[in-house]
């Protein structure tokens, strides 16, 4: 009875943080239920993720960029146009891939610098700057993809990194072994994180869960995790994208929770006046945040042109719409100051979730459309609603 006191009063102090879950499960039990099972099966699941990929990394740096207050408009194209110049470096000049993804992970830096510059030196609204460079980055896509429409890719290396997946060593009843260590590792790296952050919490004399609910929030967490394992393990295992996807949101989850910069972002969203009286330097934090974004664009190219094993006119296209909406869906506020990176990759995988079970259901596409403008309201009316009852 405790326990269940306690869950409830937890889930009503963080329902922000607990209702991109909740929303996600309900989600795909209905699709579950609604497809017989379709839904949940290995090769679905397996294609869900692959086609979250490109969108998830582009939701992560979207994130910081709300959170500090901006928005920028110009990811999705830049994405695609980044693809189609790492596309041409690969079939007509014959750059090998391992040279190919830094120079353009290089190239989205400066692309992202750019934008920084002209919000945080000039002083252009973000809207305004990132829709000019929208505009261009589409024109540029257009100019070096004009002569062929479509520039195919062979190479095997490349395309692996979009439709590839982990070798599996060796199968054990079926399953990819592979795959099963790796799901191992991240429920043994979970449990120490969540043990470490317990103990600082306990250190500095913070309040923490129970001992009991903490129990089963382990417990929870890990099963969710072991089953997503198995369940990919018994098609082709982790696919690349899936592993890039993972490497991502650990390195920014790390960036954002325990390091200075983080701490900074975060202050700068919340009142970017105060951050700049403390001592922050709000222009540094604005080139970081957006050079960040722009090197996520020039990953998320690269992932989309590799599963597309092309570049093509169109590549880019509602990218930023969509990594906006899993941003807000994951739980960053439009009032900047509030927003977690793991928030957008489940809010990511949450509008793939509803895109894939209207697939499924053949769902209209117009019909598809008002479903997701739909879900992106609800949770900026949500966002809207729980700020004012905390204020």
């Amino acid at each position: 009875m405790k326990l269940m006191h306690e869950a409830k009063t937890m889930l009503k102090t963080n329902i922000r943080e607990y209702g991109m879950y909740i929303a996600l499960f309900v989600i795909m039990l209905t699709f579950t239920i609604l497809t017989d099972g379709l839904f949940i099966s290995s090769r679905n699941i397996s294609n869900l993720l692959d086609a979250t990929g490109y969108i998830a990394v582009l939701a992560v740096g979207m994130t910081l960029v709300i959170v500090i207050r901006h928005i920028d408009l110009s990811v999705g194209f830049a994405a695609g146009f980044l693809g189609a110049i790492a596309a041409i470096l690969l079939t007509q000049l014959g750059v090998p891939v391992i040279i190919i993804i830094p120079v353009i992970l290089v190239l989205g830096i400066v692309v992202g610098f750019f934008n920084g510059y002209l919000v945080a030196s000039i002083g252009i609204p973000s809207f305004v700057a990132s829709l000019a460079a929208m505009l261009i980055f589409r024109g540029a896509l257009l100019r070096v993809t004009e002569k062929s429409g479509t520039i195919s890719i062979k190479d095997e290396t490349f395309n692996a990194l979009g439709n590839g997946y982990i070798p599996a060593i060796m199968k054990v009843m079926h399953l990819n072994l592979l795959s099963l260590i790796i799901g191992a590792i991240i429920i043994v790296l979970y449990i120490i994180s969540e043990f470490s952050k317990r103990k600082n919490k306990q250190k500095y004399n913070f309040e923490v869960m129970s001992t009991g609910m903490f129990a089963i929030k382990l417990v929870f967490i890990s099963v969710i995790i072991a089953y997503i394992t198995y369940i990919l393990a018994g098609y082709n295992g982790f696919s690349w994208t899936v592993i890039i996807m993972l490497i991502v949101a650990v390195i920014y989850h790390f960036l954002t929770t325990s390091t200075v910069i983080g701490r900074h972002i975060y202050a700068v969203g919340s009142n970017p006046e105060a951050a700049h009286l403390s001592g922050i330097n709000v222009k540094k934090i604005t080139y970081f945040v957006f050079g960040s974004m722009g090197l996520l664009s020039a990953l998320s190219g690269i992932l989309f042109t590799a599963r597309l094993q092309s570049a093509t006119t169109t590549a880019g296209t509602l990218f930023e719409l969509d990594a906006i909406a899993a941003a807000y869906v994951g739980g960053v506020s439009a009032a900047g100051g509030v927003g977690k990176v793991t928030g957008s990759i489940i809010g990511a995988i949450v509008m793939a979730s509803l895109i894939s079970g209207m697939n499924l259901l053949g769902v209209g596409i117009s019909y598809q459309y008002m479903i997701r403008g739909g879900v992106l309201a609800a949770a900026v009316i949500f966002d809207i609603v729980t700020r004012r009852k905390r204020a």
